[in-house]
């Protein structure tokens, strides 16, 4: 009978462990939206007319990882939405404090939201901004992101490629390089691994064959993978000349990756999509062909345990 008791209590202590690691750690798609947001700015085309006279407005992609035991939450990338989506975390993660931001690089989309730790806003103390050399570089030098660092809003914490950075006993990051527009500064996108499971956000990049990586050998080594879907196809907005703004189109990732596995193939979801890109409605007759191919779209406010 005593023998029995034990075992009861170390099933329920055994059962309570692994429920605790389960849910010591969390990722929440904030947005979704190119850096311009949408609608975007100007806009008065079939993609965003109808969301101007309803005012519907997309938040631009950034992601929020909880921890749920050291009550922390961290940023990646601090878009021009971040007001709401540090307010959405807050919510999420009740009592819980911003422990850092990540950055990717130095495009409107990823961290113009920092100037809102500023004095004219939030007046942050020392926040922890995890950032690459050239992009710390840009920050340290250019106005009025020195500003924040000589009034100590942020405090910079370089990063060094392909080298693990940890945020929490339960969440650690780990900057991967890939080829980008790198006026300012260098691009990464982030391998994110919990206590359990792992992630890949990578919202931008040219092309996948400009890489000397392979994108298939990450999402086969993780659990999600958020990549660049910033345009569906190259015939979304003919004034633009597209070579200057590169990205790896929908259509030729899903060709890209017809090869893998179902099992993978799920893992991937489609974000940083533009304001002209179809995949924003749910009930388009493209973003259903994408889901049926086993893929998926991220939409804010979906939470993904880590």
């Amino acid at each position: 009978m005593f023998s029995k008791k034990i075992l009861l209590i170390f099933f329920l202590f055994t059962c309570y462990k692994i429920q605790a690691q389960n849910n010591s750690s969390s990722l929440v798609i904030l947005g979704i939206a190119q850096d311009g947001g949408s609608p975007q700015i100007g806009c008065d085309k079939s993609c965003c007319k109808s969301l101007w006279e309803n005012k519907i407005f997309e938040s631009v992609t950034s992601i929020g990882l909880i921890d749920n035991i050291e009550n922390r939450f961290f940023l990646i990338d601090a878009s021009p939405d971040i007001r709401k989506q540090y307010q959405m975390l807050k919510s999420l993660a009740s009592e819980a404090n911003l422990g850092g931001i990540a950055i990717t690089h130095a495009h409107i989309g990823h961290y113009a939201g920092l100037l809102f730790f500023g004095k004219e806003s939030l007046g942050a103390e020392k926040i922890n901004v995890y950032s690459m050399p050239k992009m710390s570089l840009f920050l340290k030098n250019n106005g009025p992101w020195s500003q924040l660092i000589q009034d100590e809003n942020i405090k910079i914490n370089k990063l060094k490629n392909d080298s693990i950075q940890t945020l929490s006993k339960h969440i650690s990051i780990k900057p991967i390089i890939v080829p980008h527009r790198d006026e300012f500064s260098e691009t990464v996108g982030y391998l994110i691994k919990g206590k359990v499971k792992s992630a890949l956000f990578l919202p931008d990049i040219d092309k996948w064959e400009k890489w000397d990586k392979k994108i298939e050998d990450f999402i086969r080594n993780v659990d999600y993978a958020f990549v660049d879907g910033t345009f569906y196809n190259g015939n979304e907005i003919p004034h633009r000349n597209m070579d200057e703004i590169p990205h790896p189109f929908v259509v030729e990732t899903i060709e890209r990756f017809k090869n893998l596995k179902k099992k993978h193939k799920k893992k991937v979801y489609f974000i940083h999509l533009n304001h002209t890109n179809p995949l924003h409605k749910p009930n388009n007759k493209l973003t259903k062909e994408i889901i049926e191919r086993g893929y998926n779209i991220a939409r804010t406010g979906m939470k993904f345990n880590l």
